[in-house]
């Protein structure tokens, strides 16, 4: 009871706030989303993502050794394919000497305990860009878990500790779950992007990876027919319960800010851990708010991870790691 009870005593000092404080960001908070192109001496700026990179395998080991240093001990990798090699299967994602197979190769090679995740989906690999297998003008459900999970199993034996597909395919986490237990991957975890939205926020990362849906006749504009719609909530513990029973051992929200009230409902129902994916529009719009002079970069950075993690993530896939555990 007022004046008894003053809630700002708690908020007198830095020193006070740091004790009573409820959320805190560590290294131990972050996955680090790495870009890998095919080359030597590469380290390609993405346009629409300042200051962030495609990396040549040769620098991609210079880079994991510095997260490494930083205390930042898990990448994501995504590769970008050459359009050549690209067909409406995605063929070259089982390549054992493909790029993402050989850029598995080279984290573990440059720093044995760094944990490699591994993005598992059809659109870097597609004609269509897509992250299925189209069929007169449908994305199959069906054909593309077998091939999501022929997928995982070349990542698996690549080396990869965790397979994260982000296709959002019905019934693809048991499909690919059952080929790694009968190949003996039986520690090659699953990380599902269980409540991927159909987003606009995508923007930059299919520029950096070239793998936005083709605008062609009888083919999907666009990927709302298996991602999910921004308007929903429940469908979202019913996607994240579905993916558990399935074989997950971590879900994921993907995107951050705009989502966090699905962050907290998962949180407050799974049972195992929340990731939340803060993409790549979220990072540019920071960038380029803070280029203009109208955002404090890091204070807004900061401000956002530290709201994602009290929203319940238990960890964070984000472009901003690095920056982040600079300022920690």
């Amino acid at each position: 009871m007022f004046p008894l009870q003053r809630h700002r005593r708690l908020r007198q000092s830095e020193a006070i706030r740091a004790l009573t404080r409820e959320h805190y960001l560590s290294p131990n908070d972050f996955i680090v989303p790495l870009f890998v192109v095919e080359g030597k001496a590469v380290k390609d700026e993405i346009a629409s993502m300042p200051n962030y990179y495609r990396f040549s395998l040769d620098l991609l080991a210079k880079e994991v050794k510095e997260l490494w240093q930083m205390g930042l001990k898990s990448v994501l990798l995504f590769v970008k394919v050459d359009e050549k090699l690209k067909d409406n299967r995605g063929e070259e994602a089982v390549n054992p000497d493909g790029l993402m197979q050989k850029a598995i190769k080279t984290v573990k090679d440059a720093v044995p305990e760094m944990l490699v995740m591994t993005d598992v989906a059809l659109d870097p690999y597609s004609i269509y860009g897509h992250d299925g297998i189209i069929d007169q003008g449908k994305i199959v459900n069906d054909r593309t878990n077998s091939f999501l999970a022929r997928m995982a199993l070349s990542h698996a034996q690549a080396g990869a500790d965790f397979v994260a597909p982000s296709d959002m395919m019905d019934g693809r986490i048991l499909e690919i779950r059952s080929v790694l237990e009968d190949a003996h991957f039986t520690d090659v975890g699953i990380m599902s992007y269980s409540a991927k939205f159909a987003s606009a926020f995508y923007g930059p990362f299919r520029d950096a990876l070239d793998s936005a849906p083709v605008d062609a006749k009888d083919i999907p504009k666009d990927k709302k027919t298996y991602q999910m719609d921004p308007a929903n909530r429940s469908e979202a513990l019913k996607e994240a319960f579905a993916d558990i029973d399935e074989g997950a051992d971590i879900v994921m929200v993907k995107p951050g800010l705009c989502y966090l009230d699905i962050v907290r409902d998962l949180a407050n129902e799974v049972e195992v851990p929340v990731a939340v994916y803060q993409v790549s529009g979220e990072y540019a719009m920071i960038k380029a708010a803070s280029e203009k002079g109208w955002l404090d970069h890091d204070a807004v950075m900061l401000e956002q991870l530290t709201a994602i993690k009290r929203a319940g993530a238990t960890m964070i896939a984000s472009y901003f790691a690095k920056d982040a555990v600079k300022l920690l």
